[in-house]
């Protein structure tokens, strides 16, 4: 393709947000192209970020409770671990999704081009491979979804050997012996929860005072003391200050909470300590984009234009949460705004979930943030281990929390920690995006026996009429 031949959009990157735009793009009948720099579509997420981890989370989660089985009266012999197999399903999983990304490209006639891609004045795109320009794609409307990278620390920079990042960690070759992991957010605990099932001795250092920084602290405390039971070891309000290496491991010093130091043996030493803008190549500066000056991330208006005219940016690259399911709410939108049509997200209806056993599943205001704004709210909280389901299924730990406001009764945040609250989060999402309440989650009828009635049942306790709980007094 020349560059004679304009195209209604050209979109870098093809992750969650940049295959979903130029899919959408098609559906609205605009000439699409899209550029990735990787030999498979999908990005981060698909290929060493959401699927490959929940493939793994699902494998050594039934490896876990084969184990454990006798408590179901089941009896097995003995249970072993083959990990090539279990990574071979990983891979096999990520393969066909990634083809299934590149077939739904080709039948919505999006073209696709491989290589770097960065940007020229006049709206064009340069394609690069092998170190020169390969393409010249013209476009009046650019879109920017080139995600993020992991984060180094200055202590602990990456030699992808001993200290590796979130995508290494989803492909070794031994179940390590020690692991140390630099982070006790989503990424941190849930690649600690696989290797911990599958074996390893696992350490999660977290600088704040709190796992999940910024969570609902009740959850918080009750996920930390949950998977300090898996054998997971928890030092918070603890930063790593050096790393050196000893016999083929690890030596990693740590000044834990009360100024003391704990020396930790480590055969890998796993930083997920964030993740920062991928901007790399692209031409920012060259075209004057505008980027924040501590973030780095894309800066963008209400409608996913950057300060340049038909150049936008949507995903990870524009900073807020880093979730796939944002990156692909933002691509619909912003492409819906560049056909003429009216595009927007409800950033507070937006659910991050982590998948620990148990899960978390969160949308909406905590009540630090609540408090903070000064915003009159009554809570409701109910019990899994008060739910047959949940007691059936032997995962009855954790609680749904609903805050909604005093007086209007709507619901402004959601905090749930246990069995399937990733599926459960949705219904409050919903009930959120369309401005609905407390009582009307409590009125919907919920099928028995089902998890989702804990959900009924905090909406119930907002209003101190819970059925299956004892009543709060005053």
């Amino acid at each position: 393709m020349g560059n004679d031949t304009e195209l209604d959009v050209v979109v870098i990157g093809s992750g969650p947000g940049g295959y979903v735009a130029a899919l959408r793009a098609s559906q609205l009948g605009l000439r699409t192209a899209i550029v990735e720099k990787c030999d498979t579509f999908g990005g981060t997420c698909l290929n060493v970020g959401c699927i490959p981890s929940k493939a793994l989370l699902e494998s050594s989660h039934r490896f876990a409770e084969i184990k454990n089985a006798g408590r179901h009266g089941i009896v097995v012999g003995d249970v072993r671990l083959d990990l090539p197999a279990m990574m071979g399903r990983k891979d096999k999983i990520v393969g066909g999704l990634t083809v299934g990304v590149a077939a739904l490209l080709k039948a919505n006639q999006v073209t696709t081009f491989r290589g770097d891609g960065s940007l020229r004045p006049s709206h064009e795109v340069a394609v690069n491979a092998d170190g020169r320009t390969v393409e010249l794609l013209k476009a009046r409307h650019i879109v920017l979804a080139t995600g993020s990278a992991p984060a180094s620390l200055t202590s602990l920079p990456f030699d992808h050997e001993l200290i590796v990042d979130s995508a290494d960690a989803l492909s070794f070759e031994a179940v390590p012996e020690k692991l140390v992991v630099v982070g006790g957010g989503a990424v941190g605990l849930e690649l600690a929860s696989v290797w911990a099932r599958l074996g390893a001795d696992v350490t999660v250092v977290e600088l704040m005072d709190q796992l999940l920084p910024g969570c609902d602290s009740q959850i918080s405390r009750l996920l930390g003391r949950i998977v300090s039971k898996q054998g997971i070891r928890i030092l918070t309000g603890s930063s790593v200050e050096s790393c050196e290496r000893a016999n083929d491991r690890g030596q990693v010093k740590v000044k834990t909470s009360d100024n003391s130091t704990v020396e930790l043996t480590a055969d890998k030493v796993l930083v997920a300590a964030g993740r920062h803008p991928y901007t790399s190549g692209l031409g920012l500066e060259q075209l004057g984009v505008a980027t924040g000056a501590k973030s780095g991330c894309v800066a963008v208006d209400q409608g996913f234009m950057t300060n340049i005219e038909g150049v936008y940016a949507i995903g990870d690259v524009i900073g807020g949460p880093m979730l796939a399911h944002k990156a692909e709410a933002e691509a619909i939108a912003a492409i819906d705004i560049v056909a003429g049509k009216p595009g927007q997200v409800n950033y507070d209806a937006i659910a991050s979930v982590v998948y620990t056993w148990p899960e978390v599943a969160v949308v909406g205001k905590t009540e630090d943030q609540l408090g903070q704004a000064q915003t009159q709210y009554d809570a409701g909280v109910f019990h899994f281990r008060a739910n047959g389901r949940a007691l059936a299924a032997d995962s009855s730990e954790g609680f749904v929390k609903i805050l909604a406001e005093k007086g209007t009764d709507r619901v402004l945040g959601v905090h749930m920690i246990g069995p399937s609250v990733s599926e459960l989060i949705a219904e409050a999402v919903e009930v959120m995006e369309f401005g609905g309440t407390a009582e009307d989650i409590a009125r919907t009828v919920h099928a028995h026996p089902t998890l989702s009635e804990v959900v009924q049942e905090a909406a119930l306790a907002v209003d101190n009429r819970s059925i299956h709980s004892v009543p709060k007094k005053g």
